[in-house]
């Protein structure tokens, strides 16, 4: 099983791609799709699509993890980072990769047992797990492997 983890957002979209296998983890890629505040906000929703098509297209995952959108302070800034997650569940269902969601207290307990674990104890858990020198950088990075870290712990697959 391939699986896409997705940190959506606006400016810096983390993913990961791993493999889960006779129950052994595999971080195959990390990185993080960034886009420039420069752009006009549907340019960087095309950067975001595509960049997401084109790590479908080379790594041919079976299945997406992407964040859900629980809470924020500031509604204008949701709004931008839910039409960042709509680009790349369609990027998924325009490949006919299924997609589950996971909350950030879903990844938190998934990996830790505690649903308020903070950021550094679960960046720390996917350093171990995926046996890395470093906690991978920036912090979506590291989000976007928690993510499919917990669709591989949590066996969620379609």
């Amino acid at each position: 099983m391939i699986i896409l983890g997705i940190d959506p957002g606006t400016a810096i979209v983390g993913y990961a791609i791993i493999s889960f296998k006779n129950n052994e983890l595999t971080a195959l890629d990390y990185g993080c799709i960034k886009t420039s505040k420069e752009e006009v906000f549907p340019k960087r929703l095309s950067q975001i699509y595509h960049g997401i098509e084109t790590l479908i297209k080379k790594n041919k995952p079976d299945q997406m993890a992407i964040e859900s959108l629980y809470f924020a302070k500031n509604v204008k800034t949701a709004m931008k980072v839910s039409e960042a997650r709509g680009v790349a569940i369609l990027a998924a269902a325009e490949n006919k990769i299924k997609v589950v969601e996971f909350t950030p207290l879903q990844v938190k307990q998934a990996l830790t047992g505690y649903g308020r674990a903070s950021k550094s104890q679960i960046q720390q858990m996917v350093k171990v797990i995926f046996k890395l020198k470093t906690i991978p950088r920036p912090d979506d990075v590291a989000d976007a492997l928690a993510i499919a870290l917990t669709c591989a712990q949590t066996k969620k697959f379609y």
